[in-house]
């Protein structure tokens, strides 16, 4: 079947300049940027693809919003806005603003993290990963086979391996397991959707054993539209209903509002337990701000009230997915090789079959990104071993993820189909000379989260 461009779903009304700047000059800034593209300036982006956090563009009525801002201390309206559209769309019964994501999951790991710990999940993506480690816990990834094989069509690619959670479990034992996860979508495999039925089966084995199940909900509404598509019985239930039914099924929610709200800041910490929910005021008010604003300005609360909202609109969600999936047919009818079936909100390059003489050691995503940037000016970012290989402290050997990606990460309304059509031309000439590509080494990183800051030299 073709992929269609699809029209977009709004007018624009303001827009920002971007410039291309010559190739002898970003030669330059990456090497004083140590290669690493977290480092270079945006404004010698030409088009960035680095993440879909905080980058999308915000509505008229979310302008609008942000001028009804109260920037009261304590019990704003602006809360209550918020407070009124979260119980309506998540449905539980206490929560908090963060904000950000991170926040959320440093709050909740806080709260229940214990050194030596294990919290399961089909894929802790890259600051939730940190958070737990940071408490001296273990998380570990149990998603379906499946994942890893990017060739493979299977609808439901992010859905948790409910034998391996039940080994996990009778493994490590309730007492060890302060919580499990899900991510949805499930980012670190490549955008991927987690089916209503997993969910079901996930929430029973935790509630049988009687550990708390809490969602990674950044990108819910896109994965709430792939259900609605792709499992039957779902087809006729709106958005919203099927949300619902989904955060019906956990304990509670951290969640990026910068995502699936539309908002350039903000994030959500959801719980129905009384004195977790205690705990994490206490938390929150230490390191964070009051429980009603939680280290936003109003203008945020509001904004992200009606970014709740948009961010569930069918004609919208439609647009999004249909965008992701056109820039990956491009890439793929070239020979480019991604994960498929297309995720929602990015595609994902397999760079270890892009760049098979580059072993992971070397980098081989990070490779491919840093020539994206001196080919095109394009920054994505590496979902690889710069992000997530792990020195093991008890044999001090190093453990490699089973995929290399590029992640090309798009921004909520901000780009075009000409853009899109750029970002593919480009990699289609890099892969006609991928041979030519070397990998990379570490001359600085952080023990955590070390691909924010992480220098690079080429090999």
């Amino acid at each position: 079947m073709t992929t269609i461009y699809p029209p977009e779903p709004f007018r624009i009304k303001v827009t920002e300049s971007i410039r291309l700047i010559p190739r002898e000059e970003r030669e330059v800034k990456l090497k004083e940027a140590g290669y690493n593209l977290f480092t270079l300036k945006a404004e010698d982006v030409f088009i960035d693809l680095l993440t879909d956090s905080g980058t999308g563009a915000m509505s008229q009525e979310q302008w609008s919003a942000i001028m009804r801002g109260d920037e009261s201390y304590a019990g704003a309206r602006s809360f209550l806005r918020l407070k009124e559209a979260v119980e309506d769309i998540f449905g539980f019964k206490h929560f908090v603003p963060t904000h950000q994501g991170r926040a959320a999951e440093n709050i909740l790991s806080a709260c229940l993290v214990k050194p030596n710990q294990w919290i399961p999940s089909n894929i802790h993506f890259d600051t939730t990963d940190a958070n737990i480690r940071a408490r001296g816990g273990h998380p570990t990834n149990l998603v379906i086979d499946e994942a890893y094989d990017p060739a493979n069509l299977h609808p439901f690619k992010g859905n948790m391996d409910i034998a391996k959670l039940k080994a996990f479990i009778t493994k490590y034992g309730r007492e060890q397991i302060p919580f499990g996860m899900v991510t949805v979508t499930n980012n670190g495999g490549g955008g991927q959707p987690v089916s209503m039925e997993n969910l079901k089966q996930v929430a029973q084995v935790y509630r049988e054993n009687g550990i708390p199940f809490f969602i990674d909900a950044a990108r819910y509404a896109e994965n709430c539209y792939f259900i609605q598509q792709r499992e039957a019985g779902y087809q006729n239930k709106s958005i919203k209903e099927i949300a619902r039914e989904m955060f019906a099924l956990a304990d509670g929610m951290t969640m990026s509002a910068k995502k699936d709200a539309i908002v350039n800041i903000g994030g959500l910490l959801c719980v129905n337990d009384e004195k977790l929910f205690q705990n994490i005021r206490n938390e929150l008010i230490l390191r964070e701000g009051f429980p009603t604003y939680g280290g936003l300005a109003g203008r945020d609360l509001d904004a992200m009230a009606v970014g709740l909202y948009e961010g569930l609109d069918e004609s919208y969600l439609s647009y999004r997915l249909a965008q992701t999936a056109y820039l990956a047919k491009k890439l793929n009818d070239a020979g480019v090789p991604t994960i498929q079936p297309a995720g929602g909100h990015a595609v994902y390059v397999v760079a270890n079959q892009l760049l098979p003489h580059i072993p992971n050691y070397e980098f081989p995503a990070q490779s491919l990104g840093v020539e994206l940037y001196r080919e095109g000016a394009i920054r994505g970012v590496e979902i690889g071993s710069v992000m997530f290989a792990s020195l093991d402290p008890e044999d001090n050997t190093w453990h490699y993820p089973a995929l290399e990606l590029l992640r090309l990460t798009i921004p909520r309304r901000v780009y075009t189909q000409t853009h899109f059509d750029y970002v593919a031309e480009t990699l289609i000439k890099i892969k006609g000379r991928a041979s030519e590509l070397r990998g990379y080494k570490i001359t600085y990183a952080p023990e955590l989260l070390r691909h924010f800051t992480a220098q690079f030299a080429p090999l």
